[in-house]
């Protein structure tokens, strides 16, 4: 399932980060590495954008972005 998939109040990990080098790079830099868990805090209504807790701080990731990481 993608991040953007995952539901609200759910804890995933990352598995993979899809996309070329420079765009792969960009969500890396942002703390979403391989193995990295994540909360998912909210969804805005329209879905985007997913506000998410990543290594203890939040983040808000444009739906585009959440589609291309790979979560179980």
């Amino acid at each position: 399932m993608t991040l953007g998939e995952a539901r609200v109040g759910s804890t995933v990990v990352v598995e993979r980060i899809d996309g070329d080098g420079a765009y792969k790079r960009r969500i890396m830099d942002m703390g979403i590495t391989k193995g990295t868990s994540l909360y998912i805090r909210k969804v805005a209504p329209l879905g985007d954008p997913v506000e998410i807790t990543v290594r203890g701080y939040e983040l808000s990731v444009r739906k585009n972005d959440a589609e291309c990481v790979l979560v179980r």
